[in-house]
C-alpha cells in the first residue's frame, strides 16, 4: 500500500514538473515574440560579438587597449555594413530603372515557347497577365473617376458633356513637417542600429564579467570545469561564425565575379545577396540563384546566359559545401538536419526574415551551451547532431535489431581516426557489457541472445579487410555518430601499434591453422566477445577459432579438439563467479597441458586480476581485447636470432 502511494506521488510530481516546463516554455516563446523589437538587436549583437571577438583579440595582442580595440573594430564593421547597404540601394534603383527594357524580351520568349509547344494556356495566361500589368502601370494617374450624377435631361442629351476636373490642393506643410516626414522612416532602423552598436561594444568590453554571471547562473559548484567549458564554447563559436562569414563572403565574391563575366546586370547586388542568403540553411543558395536566373531569362534573347548562370551556381555551391566547408569546419556545425529545419521554421515564425537568417547561428549557440552546461544538456539532445544514445548503447541496439551492416559502416568511419582494437574495446565490448547487465536482470531471452551472437559474427566478418593500426591522421570522419565515439575514446594507444605477424615470424607451434582457441565462458555473450578476440588475432596474423561455452561441460570437454592449440582464452563478461573460472581452467589443464591458458575478464577491475590468477592458476588474466591480442602476439612471435657483429681486422689483437 505504501509502495503504491509512493508511486502515485512520483507520478503526480512528474506531471506537475511537465506542466511547469510547458508553461515556462510558453512564457519564454511569448516573450520572444512580443519583445522581438528588443530581442532581435540583442541577438544580432551577440552574434556579431562572436564574429568580432577574434579581431579584437588580435588588436590586443598588438598591445592595443581593449576599449580602443573594441570600439575601432565595431566602427569598422558597421562602416562596411553601411557601405554594403548603400551599394545594395544603388544597385536596386538602377535595376528598377532598367526593368521596363526587358518586357519585350520576355514576351518574345513566351511567344517562341508557345510556338514550340504548339500552344500553351499557361504561357498565354502569363503573357496576358504581363500585358495587363503593363497597361495598368501605364494608365495615367490623374484620370477623373466616372460620374455618379444623374443622367442629363432629354433636352441636353445631344450636347457633349465635358467633365470638370477637380484638383484638391494641400496647404504647404512647411519645413518642419517635411523634415518630420523625411526622418520618420529612418528613426526605427537608426535606433535599432544604435542599440546593436552599444550592445556589441558592451559585450566585447565585459566578456569576463558576462562569463562569470553565466557561470553563476549555470552553477558554480565546479568552477574550474565550468569556466573551461564556457571559454571553449566561446572560442569555438567565435571561430565557427568567423569562418562561416568568410566562406559565405567568398561565395558571394565568386558569384558576383561569375555573373559579371556572364553579363547578368547588377552582379554586385546578386553577389551580396548570395553571401547573405547562404546563412539560410538548405534553401538560401536556391533563393539566391532564383533572382539572377530570372533576370538572365529577361535580359538575354537566347538561352545561353540562363545556362551559364545555372552552371555557375551548380558548380560553386557544391564545391564550397562538400570540399571547402569540411576542410574549414573539420566535421560539421553540430546541428542535425531536422534541427536545422525546425529551428528555421521556429525563428522565422517568431522574428520574420531576420529570424530565418539568424536561425542556424542561434541554434548553434544553444547546442554548444547544452554540451557544456549540465542544466542545458537537453538542448544538445534535441538539436545536436551527436546521437542521443552513447556509442556502446547504439552498438547494443544494432546487435539486438540484427543489423550488422550499419554497425560495420559506422565502425569503418571510426577506423579513420582510431584502431580496430580501440573500437572493439571502447564501443563493441562495452555494448556487450550492457547486454550482460540485461541478462543478469533476466531481460534477455534465448532468442535475443542467439541473435546478438550471430549478428556479432556477421559484424566481424564484415570487418575482415580492416587492419588494427592507428591511422596516420590524414583522414577524419564526417559522420556525427562516429565522431562522438572518437571523442569518447582516449586514444592512449596511439603510437603503440601491435605488430602484424607474417607466417615466418611465428613460432613453430603457432604456425597451425588455429593455434588460438577462444571459448565463451558461460553464455553466448561471452562467445560474442570471443569472436571479436579471434578476429583481432587473425588480423595480426595468428589463426584462431571460437568454441561455445557448452564445450567446457564435463560431457563435451572430452570431445574438444585441442590439437595444434598453443593458447586457450576463456572469455567472461561477468566475472563474479570465480568458482566457474577455476573449474574451467582445471579441466582445460587436464585436456591441454601443453597450451597456455589466459582468462579474459572483460568487465572486471584491476584489483581482481591478481586474485583470479592465484585462484584459477591461469597463466595470465587480461581485461581488454588489446591486452589479450598483445599477449598472443608476444607469445607467438619467434625470438630473433642473435646478431653477429663482425669486428674489423684492425681490432683483432
Amino acid at each position: 500500500m505504501k509502495l503504491g502511494k509512493t508511486q502515485s506521488l512520483r507520478d503526480v510530481a512528474g506531471l506537475v514538473g511537465a506542466c511547469a516546463v510547458t508553461i515556462l516554455a510558453v512564457i519564454i516563446i511569448s516573450a520572444l515574440y512580443v519583445g522581438r523589437e528588443v530581442f532581435v538587436p540583442v541577438a544580432l549583437a551577440i552574434l556579431l560579438s562572436f564574429v568580432l571577438a577574434r579581431p579584437v583579440n588580435l588588436l590586443q595582442s598588438w598591445h592595443v587597449p581593449r576599449a580602443i580595440a573594441a570600439i575601432v573594430t565595431v566602427l569598422l564593421a558597421f562602416a562596411v555594413i553601411f557601405a554594403l547597404g548603400s551599394l545594395i540601394a544603388t544597385q536596386l534603383s538602377r535595376l528598377a530603372g532598367d526593368l521596363p527594357q526587358y518586357q519585350s524580351t520576355i514576351q518574345s520568349k513566351i511567344t517562341s515557347l508557345r510556338g514550340v509547344t504548339g500552344g500553351s494556356t499557361t504561357l498565354e495566361r502569363a503573357g496576358g497577365m504581363l500585358q495587363d500589368l503593363s497597361k495598368e502601370l501605364n494608365k495615367p494617374t490623374n484620370a477623373p473617376p466616372p460620374s455618379l450624377t444623374n443622367p442629363p435631361s432629354n433636352t441636353l442629351a445631344s450636347r457633349p458633356v465635358t467633365p470638370v476636373p477637380v484638383e484638391v490642393l494641400q496647404p504647404d506643410p512647411g519645413t518642419l513637417a517635411n523634415l518630420r516626414s523625411l526622418i520618420a522612416p529612418l528613426v526605427s532602423p537608426l535606433a535599432t542600429t544604435g542599440i546593436i552598436v552599444i550592445f556589441v561594444i558592451f559585450i566585447l568590453l565585459q566578456r569576463e564579467d558576462l562569463r562569470n554571471r553565466l557561470i553563476r547562473l549555470a552553477g558554480a559548484h565546479d568552477l574550474q570545469r565550468t569556466t573551461a567549458a564556457l571559454d571553449d564554447a566561446a572560442s569555438r563559436l567565435s571561430r565557427l561564425f568567423l569562418n562561416q562569414l568568410l566562406i559565405n563572403s567568398g561565395f558571394g565574391v565568386l558569384i558576383g565575379i561569375g555573373l559579371w563575366i556572364i553579363g547578368v546586370p547588377s552582379p554586385t547586388l546578386w553577389g551580396i545577396l548570395a553571401a547573405v542568403l547562404r546563412f539560410v540553411p538548405y534553401i538560401g543558395s536556391i533563393i539566391a540563384a532564383a533572382f539572377p536566373l530570372t533576370l538572365a531569362v529577361a535580359v538575354d534573347p537566347g538561352w545561353s546566359m540562363l545556362v551559364w548562370t545555372a552552371l555557375l551556381f551548380f558548380v560553386i555551391e557544391p564545391a564550397i559545401a562538400h570540399v571547402i566547408e569540411p576542410m574549414v569546419y573539420g566535421r560539421s556545425t553540430g546541428l542535425s538536419p531536422v534541427a536545422v529545419v525546425i529551428s528555421a521554421t521556429f525563428w522565422t515564425a517568431l522574428w520574420g526574415p531576420i529570424g530565418l537568417v539568424l536561425a542556424t547561428p542561434l541554434t548553434v549557440c544553444l547546442v554548444v551551451l547544452g554540451r557544456h552546461v549540465e542544466r542545458l544538456a537537453f538542448l544538445d539532445v534535441m538539436f545536436g547532431d551527436r546521437p542521443a544514445l552513447s556509442p556502446p548503447e547504439i552498438f547494443y541496439q544494432r546487435m539486438l535489431a540484427g543489423d550488422p551492416t550499419e554497425a560495420a559502416e559506422k565502425a569503418e568511419q571510426f577506423l579513420k581516426e582510431r584502431s580496430l582494437s580501440s573500437y572493439y574495446d571502447d564501443v563493441a565490448l562495452k555494448g556487450l557489457q550492457l547486454a550482460q547487465a540485461d541478462l543478469d536482470r533476466d531481460a534477455l531471452d534465448l532468442v535475443r541472445l542467439t541473435r546478438i551472437k550471430e549478428t556479432v559474427q556477421e559484424f566481424t566478418d564484415d570487418l575482415t579487410d580492416e587492419v588494427d593500426q592507428e591511422p596516420d591522421g590524414d583522414q577524419t570522419t564526417t559522420d556525427a555518430e562516429a565522431a562522438a565515439a572518437v571523442e569518447e575514446t582516449s586514444g592512449d594507444s596511439a603510437g603503440d601499434d601491435i605488430p602484424m605477424l607474417k607466417p615466418s615470424d611465428l613460432k613453430r607451434e603457432w604456425q597451425g591453422e588455429a593455434p588460438v582457441l577462444c571459448i565463451g565462458g558461460r553464455s553466448q555473450l561471452d562467445e560474442a566477445a570471443a569472436l571479436m578476440l579471434a578476429h583481432l588475432c587473425r588480423v595480426h596474423g595468428i589463426g584462431a577459432r571460437v568454441e561455445p561455452s557448452s564445450a567446457l561441460s564435463t560431457k563435451n570437454i572430452f570431445g574438444l579438439d585441442v590439437s595444434n592449440v598453443a593458447l586457450i582464452c576463456l572469455s567472461y563478461l561477468e566475472a563474479s563467479n570465480t568458482a566457474h573460472i577455476r573449474y574451467a581452467v582445471r579441466r582445460l589443464r587436464r585436456k591441454a597441458p601443453h597450451a597456455k591458458i589466459i582468462v579474459a575478464l572483460w568487465s572486471a577491475e584491476d584489483p581482481k586480476v591478481a586474485d583470479t590468477n592465484e585462484s584459477a592458476q591461469a597463466d595470465a588474466t587480461v581485461l581488454t581485447l588489446r591486452d589479450a591480442v598483445k599477449f598472443c602476439v608476444d607469445e607467438a612471435h619467434a625470438a630473433l636470432p642473435p646478431q653477429t657483429i663482425e669486428m674489423p681486422a684492425s681490432a683483432v689483437v
